[in-house]
């Protein structure tokens, strides 16, 4: 990956901590890098509510896929399912951040695993996937789009967006969003925000 993406994905993740943050009290537990995963490698055509066939619930409350989805060892997370099915599935992140939640009574929390981010937010006794952010180019959508791609990958793949700026294109399906952000002609960021996280 070059300097110029390593920087744009350090500085994503720095404005992520900082909204977590923004006034809200905040507790940090690095749980310590795990063992490197290998990344299914490979995409898949069609919508963004494909994913493996052989992964139990990853949908949304009511347990189906809810829109674009991210899928990651054979885990499917679809935006608002529930958190702890899929952390469990997932194994132990690389890392881990929670801070009390300036929308909802409890803690958001962040896992990071290789490649990518999981934010969730709290609803009663359960937490609930708010956002999937993608870190670098190990990790793909299901439909095969990775950052570095260009904005004619992008469009060829996804179609129109929904909307657009020169710096973002927005994917809306299901009250989610799937967003790109673009430097110049380059994919540089992609998120999966649930229709709670942008409230």
């Amino acid at each position: 990956m070059s300097k110029g993406r390593k920087t744009a994905a350090a500085l994503l993740a720095l404005v992520t901590i900082m909204a977590l943050l923004a006034g809200c009290g905040s507790s940090e537990n690095n749980i310590g890098s795990g063992a490197k995963d290998q990344i299914a490698s490979g995409s898949q055509s069609g919508s963004g509510n494909q994913g493996s066939s052989g992964t139990e619930n990853q949908g949304g409350q009511n347990g189906t896929q809810k829109g674009y989805v991210f899928t990651y060892k054979d885990v499917t997370i679809s935006m608002d399912a529930e958190a702890a099915p899929l952390v469990a599935a997932l194994g132990e992140p690389n890392s881990y951040f929670e801070a009390a939640s300036c929308a909802f009574e409890g803690l958001d929390k962040m896992y990071t695993y290789s490649g990518f981010e999981l934010d969730t937010y709290p609803t009663g006794d359960k937490d609930f996937v708010s956002a999937v952010v993608l870190k670098d180019d190990s990790v793909a959508t299901p439909e095969g789009v990775v950052i570095g791609d260009s904005k004619s990958k992008l469009e060829s793949v996804y179609g129109t967006a929904s909307s657009t700026t020169d710096t973002l294109a927005v994917y809306e399906k299901d009250g989610m969003e799937l967003r790109f952000i673009l430097s110049g002609d380059s994919i540089v960021s992609i998120e999966y925000m649930s229709g709670a996280a942008l409230q």
